[in-house]
């Protein structure tokens, strides 16, 4: 009897002993919030996201009304296909006068050998000359106009290019494709509203891993490593504890008060180091809910 009573007795303190145990840290799941945001104007034609849907990078998730957009686009090509059609035909104009020039060299080769020969009188070679030297004259001020004309009419064309590209890159926008793959977490349109350029959209996160950002006195830092694993206690149905691995991913260089909704080992203790540990999530964890930290593996097989 004696000894039953002693049996007892050691095992009902090893039992308090495991369930006494007290966390290292505190602290609270949080997630890093991506807003996504509208890049062009329009009326919102569809608008997928639903809050807590999860939503994978890359899928498009809302069209904006692009026929404004659309609409100067053609504008603009119009107006650039007008003044192509302005610019002038430089070759076709000179043609003209290179062929007049390529024939009077001919004839001033010919007469030449006249007046050598004594045939023909020089003047009418001098009359050559002169003539050719006015259709060359001639040839310079056309080409030069011509090449001013242009000049004039690309450079109204450059802008016109670019507000085409800006037309084309906004109507391109239209679409909006989700940037990451996670969870929905707070929608801000409804299809049909306008949308503008910064207008925010829906909220999302990567809900798994999801970071628990707790506190750790002085004393107790030394003990934090990044990439360390610890154990995370969570809380579960009927007031039992949860069990998770998470992994340190960061800590602060810098002391700061200890928040005030935040639990420390030693409540005398006004500043703490705030760490952040990735924890696997398979979703019953929450944002916002409260968890305890062990830096050793305790009752994993609890």
């Amino acid at each position: 009897m004696k000894i039953f009573n002693i049996v007892f007795v050691a095992i009902s303190l090893v039992s308090c002993s495991k369930g006494d145990i007290e966390a290292d840290a505190y602290g609270n799941f949080e997630v890093d919030e991506l807003t996504v945001s509208a890049e062009t104007g329009g009326k919102l034609l569809s608008f997928i996201p639903i809050e807590g849907q999860h939503i994978e990078a890359g899928e498009p998730v809302a069209v904006i009304d692009t026929l404004q957009l659309f609409l100067k686009k053609k504008q603009v090509e119009a107006s650039m296909e007008a003044l192509q059609q302005k610019l002038p035909n430089e070759a076709a104009q000179l043609a003209v006068y290179d062929e007049r020039i390529s024939k009077l060299r001919a004839e001033i080769e010919r007469v030449a050998a006249l007046v050598a020969a004594s045939a023909a009188p020089s003047k009418q070679l001098d009359d050559l000359n002169s003539e050719l030297l006015i259709t060359e004259k001639q040839r310079n001020a056309v080409s030069s106009n011509l090449t001013t004309q242009s000049q004039s009419l690309l450079a109204e064309l450059e802008p016109m290019k670019y507000q085409l590209l800006q037309l084309e890159d906004q109507i391109s926008r239209a679409v909006v494709n989700n940037p990451i793959s996670g969870t929905v977490l707070t929608t801000l349109v409804k299809s049909g509203e306008l949308a503008a350029p910064g207008r925010a959209l829906y909220q999302i996160a990567s809900l798994d891993p999801i970071v628990l950002r707790a506190y750790v006195t002085e004393d107790l830092l030394s003990n934090v490593q990044l990439g360390g694993v610890v154990t995370v206690k969570t809380d579960g149905a009927d007031g039992q504890m949860v069990d998770h691995k998470g992994t340190v991913t960061w800590i602060s260089s810098e002391a700061e008060f200890t928040p005030k909704m935040i639990q420390t080992r030693d409540e005398r203790t006004t500043q703490v180091y705030a760490v952040k540990i990735n924890v696997p999530n398979n979703g019953g964890i929450k944002i916002g809910m409260p968890a305890e930290v062990y830096l050793h593996d305790t009752d994993l097989n609890q």
